[in-house]
């Protein structure tokens, strides 16, 4: 038995069927040799790991594969009892072997399957995302759109709570976080969208906010040819008021996000202010106190959410801050480590239309991003008039920021241009900054030192 645990099929070849014995001892060296392969080639070249870990198929294979070697590797230590022959032992030694052969057979054939099981969660992920492979960057940029759904639990359509757009240089990962006010009124669509059509003069109806785009969509949808009607009808309202061409957009049910954080073990916040959980009012039961904190999803969602002593826009500035601990803080080995609570918390978290051929991609260009410093530009008071907003204006600040991420921004001397920093130090609805003065982390080269 200690035989087949070390070298499956050595107890055969010995003693048994030689010839089980050497095909399990061949299939034995073969995975070995295999796995040393994978692991040197992955240590050596990254993007192999990633694609092995985001292609379904392989997902398959290894579940196939190890749902037989359960089974294979259980019926050569029951052969390896018999080859024993334990009617010649007496009987409390007889119980002892068996007792020891239980325990080995059902320890490596349960660690298989629970290797199956793990493998076949993944797969289940990977196959939810819609098929086809990455697209093309624009002007160098892949510009993704996050939007922060305030529904329930595998509900979606709802308004949007948060709208920002990451725009990521395709070449070195730095980012720039564009923040959207969900109260904008007045602004214009893409050009030639649906939705131009139905309002050339920009969304001016009596009361329309730009979360509520998407309901007036939903309530339209003979208009669209998708699914998603109201998320393409925001779509086409981001890409009118930035400027910028939408590659993807991620859908995030806030309610699920509590299950991602808990999946990651928490994220570390820097509370600078005591921030308010339960609501409104009479509805607060606690607070979340000051200091370097680490936050777990219940948590870190009201840190993001709360609204006693808010205004939309400290929000908006604390929601950054939240994403940048989670890019910064969340590493490759976590990832790995949890997978299967992350997989699952990701499927009841998200719904998006970035193509499953593109994970791998994204894996990489992230690992990019987490290396680079995290700006912000946010289209918020006191530079933004939400109600009437200068849509020129909005177009070079977004440019701006775009150009100071790239470098490519400079002064008349040549020299670098960086955004600036307020200088007052006071700290409002829980971020660093004031709605008159402007939120630091809404419009910032660095979210972290910000935050």
């Amino acid at each position: 038995m200690a035989f087949t645990l070390l070298l499956p099929g050595s107890a055969q070849l010995l003693a048994g069927n030689r010839d089980v014995g050497r095909t399990a001892i061949r299939v034995w060296l073969i995975s070995l040799a295999t796995l040393l392969g994978v692991a040197v080639t992955a240590a050596v070249h990254p993007p192999f790991a990633y694609w092995l870990t985001f292609n379904p198929n392989v997902m398959l294979a290894i579940r196939l594969y190890l749902l037989v070697g359960a089974v294979a590797w259980a019926a050569l230590f029951v052969d390896a009892w018999r080859i024993g022959q334990p009617l010649t032992l007496r009987l409390p030694q007889r119980r002892a072997v068996v007792g020891i052969n239980g325990i080995l057979c059902f320890s490596v054939a349960g660690t298989l399957l629970f290797g199956a099981h793990l493998a076949n969660t993944q797969r289940e992920w990977l196959t939810s995302f819609v098929d086809g492979d990455l697209g093309s960057a624009h002007d160098g940029r892949y510009n993704i759109l996050l939007l922060g759904g305030d529904s329930g639990a595998d509900r979606w359509g709802l308004r949007p709570d948060s709208l920002t757009v990451a725009s990521v240089d395709a070449r070195t990962g730095r980012t720039v976080m564009v923040g959207l006010p969900r109260n904008m009124q007045n602004f214009p669509f893409a050009k030639g969208s649906v939705m131009a059509e139905q309002f050339p003069k920009g969304f001016d109806c009596d009361g329309c906010y730009l979360n509520g785009v998407s309901t007036w969509a939903e309530d339209h949808t003979g208009l669209f040819d998708s699914t998603t009607p109201g998320i393409d009808a925001t779509v086409m309202a981001v890409e009118g008021i930035t400027g910028l061409d939408i590659n993807y957009w991620v859908m995030v049910n806030m309610r699920g996000f509590e299950r991602l954080v808990d999946a990651f073990g928490g994220v570390t916040l820097n509370v600078r202010e005591r921030i308010p959980v339960g609501g409104l009012g009479r509805d607060v039961t606690g607070y979340i106190e000051t200091g370097e904190r680490k936050l777990n999803g219940h948590d870190a969602l009201w840190y993001a959410r709360a609204r006693e002593g808010s205004d939309d826009y400290s929000r908006m500035a604390r929601q950054k801050c939240v994403m940048s601990a989670m890019l910064a803080q969340v590493s490759p080995r976590q990832a790995l480590t949890n997978f299967q609570e992350i997989a699952r918390a990701s499927s009841a978290m998200i719904k998006t239309d970035i193509p499953g051929g593109a994970l791998n991609d994204f894996v990489e260009l992230a690992l990019r991003v987490r290396t680079q410093k995290l700006a912000t530009i946010s289209l918020v008071p006191p530079h933004v008039n939400t109600a009437k907003p200068d849509i020129d204006k909005v177009h070079a600040m977004v440019d701006g920021a775009l150009e100071r991420a790239s470098g490519k921004a400079t002064d008349k001397d040549g020299e670098t241009v960086t955004a600036k920093k307020p200088a007052p130090r006071s700290v409002t609805g829980g971020s660093l900054g004031s709605r008159k003065q402007g939120y630091v982390a809404n419009a910032t080269d660095d979210v972290a030192a910000a935050c």
